[in-house]
C-alpha cells in the first residue's frame, strides 16, 4: 500500500513524500528507522468518507464503464504495468465514485494476497460471473493482457448490440405513450365540453359517436381506479416475473411474440456464440464455458437449453447434438458447430457464427424500425381523426339543419 507523508528530522526540518509498505504500522517503523518523527500518514488512494459510500453505491456502475475498465486493462498489463500500479493508475483516472470504490476495495484485497479473479468476484454488481471467469483463465495460463483484450471486445460487441436494439426501441415506445396521452387527453378534456353541445341539441347521435361519448364519460368516472388498477397489475407482474415460473414465461414470450421474437431469438444466438468463443478463446475448458454462457445469455429457455447440453457433454455426447434435439436452436448453428468440434476449430466457428447473427440483428432493427415509425405515425394519426371526427361531424350536421 502506498502512503503519504509528513515527518520531522532532528534538526526540525518537515518532510514530506510517499513510502509503500504493506500497513500503517509498517510505514511508521520504516520512516522510523530513517529517523523521521511522523506527522501525518494517509493513504495515498483516496477513500470515499463513510457518509458518501452509500450514494457511490446508488450511483452503480453501467456498462460502458466495465467495458472501458476492461480495455484499460489490457493496455496496462500488455505494458507490463504492475497489478498494484495498474489499478492505482484506474482508480486516479476513473470518473466514477461507484467505480473508484469497487477498485479500491479490490486493490486492498489483492495487497492483501487476494487474487484478482477472488477479488473481483467480490463485486458482482460490476463484475459478472463470465468476467471474473475470465480473468482467473488469464491468471491460471499467464495471459492477462490477452484475456483482457478478449473481454475487452466481447463487452464492446455486446454494448454496441444491446445499445443499438435498445435504441430502436425508444422511438416507437415514444410514439405509442404518445398517442395513448393524446387520447386520453381528447376523451378527459375535449369530448367532454362538445358533448354538451351535441346532446343539448337532441338529435340523433350515430353509433360511433355514442361510443367515444360513453367512453369519454366512463374515464371521467372512472380513470382514477383505472389508473390504480393498472398500477397494480404492474406491481403483481413484476412480482411474478421475479420467480422461475414468471421469467420463464416471460422468456419464451420474448422468442415467440410476432416479428419481435425473430430479433429476441437472433440476439440471444448472438450473444451465446459470442459468449462461448470468449470463454473457448481464453482456455477456459468446455463444460465450465457453458456453465458460464448458461449463467450470462440472459433468457430462462436458453439457459435451459445450455444446462441440458452441460449434461449431455459429461455423458459423452457433442454441443451439436445436445442443441440439435431444441427447435429454438436453428439448424445453422448445429451444423457449423459439428463442424468446428470435427475439425477442432470451434472457436472460429463460434465467433463466425456470432458476427453473422449480430449482423442479422443490425438488419432486423433497420427494418423493423423504418416500418414500425410509419406504421405507428399513421396508426396515431387515424385513432386521433376518428375520436374528434365522431364529435365534429354531429356538430357539423346540426349546423347544417340551423
Amino acid at each position: 500500500m502506498l502512503y503519504n507523508y509528513q515527518a520531522r528530522t532532528h534538526e526540525g526540518l518537515t518532510r514530506s513524500g510517499s513510502v509503500e509498505a504493506p500497513s500503517v504500522d509498517a510505514a511508521i517503523q520504516m520512516l522510523q528507522r530513517q529517523n523521521l518523527f511522523v506527522l501525518q500518514l494517509e493513504s495515498a488512494v483516496k477513500r470515499l468518507p463513510w457518509y458518501q459510500l452509500p450514494l457511490a453505491r446508488f450511483h452503480g456502475v453501467g456498462q460502458k464503464e466495465v467495458m472501458l475498465l476492461a480495455r484499460q486493462l489490457s493496455t496496462l498489463f500488455e505494458a507490463k504495468v504492475p497489478v498494484v500500479q495498474t489499478f492505482r493508475t484506474l482508480i486516479g483516472q476513473s470518473g466514477s465514485r461507484g467505480m473508484q470504490q469497487h477498485l479500491t476495495e479490490v486493490l486492498d484485497d489483492v495487497q492483501g494476497g487476494m487474487s484478482m479473479s477472488q477479488a473481483m468476484g467480490k463485486h458482482p454488481t460490476v463484475f459478472s460471473n463470465f468476467f471474473v471467469n475470465m480473468v482467473r483463465s488469464g491468471e491460471e495460463s499467464g495471459k492477462l493482457d490477452s484475456v483482457f483484450n478478449y473481454l475487452a471486445d466481447y463487452l464492446e460487441r455486446n454494448y454496441i448490440l444491446l445499445t443499438k436494439t435498445r435504441n430502436a426501441m425508444i422511438y416507437p415506445a415514444f410514439i405509442l405513450v404518445a398517442f395513448i396521452g393524446v387520447v386520453v387527453m381528447l376523451l378527459t378534456v375535449v369530448i367532454p365540453k362538445l358533448t354538451l353541445i351535441i346532446k343539448e341539441a337532441g338529435q340523433e347521435l350515430p353509433i360511433y359517436t355514442r361510443i367515444v361519448i360513453g367512453t369519454s364519460e366512463f374515464l371521467r368516472s372512472f380513470g382514477v381506479f383505472i389508473l390504480l388498477l393498472i398500477l397494480g397489475v404492474i406491481v403483481v407482474l413484476f412480482q411474478y416475473l421475479k420467480t422461475p415460473e414468471g421469467r420463464r414465461a416471460w422468456s419464451r414470450t420474448q422468442i415467440t411474440i410476432p416479428i419481435i421474437g425473430i430479433l429476441f431469438q437472433k440476439l440471444y444466438l448472438a450473444r451465446l456464440a459470442d459468449n462461448l468463443q470468449t470463454l473457448i478463446a481464453g482456455g477456459i475448458p468446455i463444460v465450465r464455458s457453458l456453465q458460464i454462457t448458461a449463467d450470462v445469455v440472459g433468457n430462462e429457455i436458453y439457459r435451459g437449453i445450455v444446462l441440458e447440453a452441460i449434461e449431455a457433454v459429461r455423458g459423452g455426447s457433442t454441443i451439436a447434438d445436445a442443441f440439435e434435439k431444441h427447435p429454438e436452436i436453428p439448424p445453422l448453428l448445429t451444423q457449423m458447430m459439428r463442424v468446428g468440434e470435427e475439425t477442432g476449430k470451434l472457436d472460429q466457428i463460434l465467433r463466425a457464427l456470432a458476427r453473422f447473427y449480430s449482423r442479422e440483428v443490425d438488419s432486423l432493427i433497420d427494418n423493423l424500425v423504418s416500418l414500425i415509425e410509419p406504421l405507428l405515425i399513421l396508426i396515431l394519426g387515424v385513432g386521433i381523426g376518428l375520436i374528434v371526427a365522431s364529435v365534429l361531424v354531429p356538430i357539423y350536421n346540426l349546423t347544417q339543419a340551423f
